[in-house]
């Protein structure tokens, strides 16, 4: 099957994830529960200082994206100065956990404003040997070098495939071509990068996510993280209906199609309730090799599938080593 028929509605869903589940390269399955949400299972409990996330802008952000608004910022450790980042590392550090995801809101052009915190990014890496992965937006070539140089995990970037969306949803002028220049940077410089592609974030219809998909296949990324839109209260986007469970399940799909070498997540970012249930069956029959934040559904789908499984305190960004890279 081709990946641009799994997005075919006239091809029945049970034959699109078996095609794309049959490509699945690996006999095992990683879950993720990073702290930065409270999750517990039966055997496991996370800790909100394993792997918080941290806000270099605190709750501000220039762009005020349409399905966002800052919401996702104000649940993060604000950390607007280096020597505030450098506390929270530390206390990250002093707790037992392994790692941070350092993000924040963007400025106008669609970056993230990183660069007078690189020196302490680095330090934090070098002494304190924790997990750095970075919330990069669209990335300059020099801020590409300084991460480089900082030797951070991995890279996040979400990459919109249209550029009606990126104008009127995240407020950005960018075209796909800017975000793929994105990755031809972290590439060149050999910094992991793990893109996000947003089912959904046109208003809840599908506008754009397969061409992001052919850009992100064309970069070779260390894994691609596929989440879907939470229509979050306080914003333009709260009475919409986020994509359906078969819809994200189709965009899973050919992510699985297009690049069975990658190793692909279900990330964090997807609606709860009967929604993520439905949604962790369909991603780990479609052939995803890794799900955060799984509900018992994955789990059992995980079982019945014969998939061994783990689950790791930490973003699901790490799955290409935690299971060893391309399959």
């Amino acid at each position: 099957m081709e990946p641009e028929e799994a997005l075919d509605l006239s091809i029945e869903l049970s034959q699109v994830v078996e095609a794309a589940g049959r490509l699945r390269r690996r006999g095992s399955m990683v879950f993720y529960a990073p702290g930065f949400k409270h999750y517990e299972v039966e055997g496991f409990r996370n800790d909100p200082w394993d792997f918080p996330a941290i806000s270099v802008t605190g709750p501000h952000c220039a762009l005020n994206c349409e399905h966002c608004g800052g919401f996702i910022l104000r649940h993060m450790i604000p950390a607007p100065s280096p020597r505030r980042l450098l506390e929270a590392c530390l206390e990250v550090w002093r707790r037992g956990g392994r790692g941070v995801l350092i993000s924040g809101g963007s400025r106008l052009d669609g970056s993230v404003p990183l660069d007078r915190f690189i020196p302490v990014i680095e330090r934090v890496k070098r002494e304190l040997g924790l997990t750095i992965v970075v919330h990069t937006g669209l990335i300059k070539e020099e801020t590409v070098e300084k991460l480089a140089k900082a030797n951070i995990d991995t890279a996040l970037l979400d990459i919109v495939g249209d550029e009606e969306t990126a104008r009127r949803v995240c407020h950005v002028e960018a075209s796909l071509r800017d975000y793929e220049k994105s990755m031809e940077r972290l590439r060149r410089h050999g910094v992991p990068f793990a893109p996000h592609v947003l089912v959904g974030l046109h208003y809840g219809e599908l506008r754009g996510e397969l061409r992001a998909l052919v850009a992100i296949a064309r970069h070779g990324p260390s894994a691609l993280i596929v989440i879907a839109l939470i229509p979050l209260p306080g914003t333009s986007m709260e009475k919409l209906s986020p994509p359906p469970p078969s819809t994200v399940a189709r965009v899973v799909a050919a992510a699985r199609l297009m690049m069975p070498e990658v190793p692909l997540a279900l990330g964090c970012a997807r609606p709860k309730g009967l929604h993520r249930v439905e949604l962790d069956r369909l991603a780990l029959r479609a052939g995803v090799d890794a799900v955060a934040f799984p509900t018992q559904a994955g789990f059992d789908e995980a079982s019945k599938l014969g998939l061994s499984h783990s689950i790791h305190p930490t973003c699901c960004s790490q799955v290409y080593r935690d299971l060893g890279g391309p399959g």
